[in-house]
C-alpha cells in the first residue's frame, strides 16, 4: 500500500540518511526522503513497522537507534516526547553513539524547548549538530510532502539538512537558536486551539439558528473568516467526522509544553489554558483519540 502521494522532488545529491520514528508521520516522511534517491536506514521501536516499511520504500532497518544512525550524514527523528527524544539519542544505544562527528540530528518531535537545548549541548560535546524541527500540517502534510517546519540551531547544521528535509516540506525555515523551533511550534498550537474553539462555536450557533452550515461556511469561508481549519475541517465538524489524525492526547500532551514555557516566560494564556481544560472534558469522556475538531462535541 502507497502511504505517500507522488510528488516532484528537486535534485540533491543523494545523502546517507537515517529515520527513527515511523508513526503517522515519521512514516512518510522517511518514504519522502528513500522517494527522492537518499539512502535511509530506519528504526522503530516496534519492529514490524521497520520492517514494513523496508518493503515499501526499500533501505535497511536495525534493532537500535545507535545502528541505524551509524555512517548516516543526517538522522531524521519523530517520537512522542520528551523522555522517547531522551531514550533513542542518549545511552549505549542512543543514536548520538553511532553518530560521526560532523553529521546533524534532526528532531521533528513536538517536545520542550529545554530538552532541545539539553540534547544540543549533548550534541556538541560529541562533535555533532542538533537541529530542534518540529512540523506542521498533520498526516496529510507528511503524506503529501507538504509539511511547514520551524527549526532551531545552527546555522551551518541547518543549511546542510534544508536541502533533504525539502523531501518531506514546502517550507523548512531557522527561526533562532536552538530551541526556538519548538518555541515556534508553541505559537503555531495556541492558534490552533483558538482557531478550533472558535470554530466549534460558529458552528454550534448556525446549527442552533437552522442555518445550512456547509452553505453557511462556503460563505463565510471567502471572507475574513477563512482559514486552513475552516477549509479542512468545518465540513467534517458538521457532518460529525473527527478521524482525521491528530488525537486530543497529542494536542493536550502540545498545549502542556505551552503552557508549562508560558509559567516560565510569563505569557499570559487565558485562552489557551481554557481550551486546554476543554480538551481534558473530551478525554474524560473517552474522546481522546479522536482528532482536535472534536472539540464541537462539548457544544451539543
Amino acid at each position: 500500500m502507497n502511504t505517500i502521494a507522488d510528488r516532484s522532488y528537486d535534485s540533491v545529491a543523494s545523502q546517507r540518511v537515517a529515520f527513527i520514528g515511523l508513526g503517522v508521520m515519521g512514516l512518510p516522511m522517511a518514504g519522502h526522503l528513500a522517494k527522492a534517491g537518499h539512502t535511509v536506514t530506519v528504526y522503530n521501536r516496534s519492529a514490524s513497522k521497520a520492517k514494513a516499511w523496508v518493503a515499501e520504500f526499500g533501505g535497511d532497518a536495525k534493532a537500535t537507534p545507535r545502528e541505524a544512525a551509524k555512517g548516516a550524514d543526517i538522522v531524521f527523528a519523530c517520537v512522542g516526547n520528551d523522555d522517547d527524544l531522551r531514550a533513542i539519542t542518549l545511552g549505549a544505544d542512543g543514536a548520538f553513539a553511532g553518530m560521526e562527528p560532523g553529521s546533524v540530528f534532526v528532531d521533528h518531535t513536538t517536545a520542550s524547548a529545554n530538552v532541545a537545548r539539553e540534547l544540543c549541548g549533548a550534541a556538541k560535546t560529541l562533535g555533532l549538530a542538533f537541529i530542534d524541527a518540529p512540523v506542521s500540517g498533520g498526516q496529510a502534510g507528511a503524506q503529501n510532502g507538504a509539511l511547514t517546519v520551524m527549526c532551531g540551531g545552527d546555522t551551518v547544521a541547518f543549511d546542510k539538512v534544508r536541502p533533504v528535509g525539502m523531501a518531506f516540506a514546502k517550507a523548512f525555515t531557522l527561526m533562532g537558536e536552538s530551541g526556538a523551533g519548538q518555541l515556534t511550534k508553541m505559537v503555531n498550537q495556541i492558534c490552533i486551539a483558538g482557531l478550533v474553539q472558535g470554530l466549534s462555536e460558529a458552528i454550534a450557533f448556525g446549527q442552533k439558528a437552522g442555518l445550512n452550515m456547509e452553505q453557511a461556511l462556503g460563505v463565510i469561508g471567502k471572507g475574513a473568516a477563512q482559514s486552513w481549519q475552516l477549509d479542512n475541517r468545518g465540513k467534517t465538524m458538521v457532518n460529525n467526522q473527527f478521524d482525521f489524525g491528530f488525537a486530543v492526547d497529542w494536542m493536550r500532551k502540545d498545549l502542556g509544553l505551552v503552557l508549562e514555557e508560558a509559567k516560565r516566560n510569563g505569557a499570559r494564556l487565558p485562552v489557551t489554558a481554557l481550551v486546554d481544560q476543554f480538551y481534558a472534558d473530551l478525554q474524560a469522556q473517552g474522546d481522546n483519540r479522536l482528532d482536535t475538531s472534536s472539540l464541537i462535541k462539548r457544544l451539543r
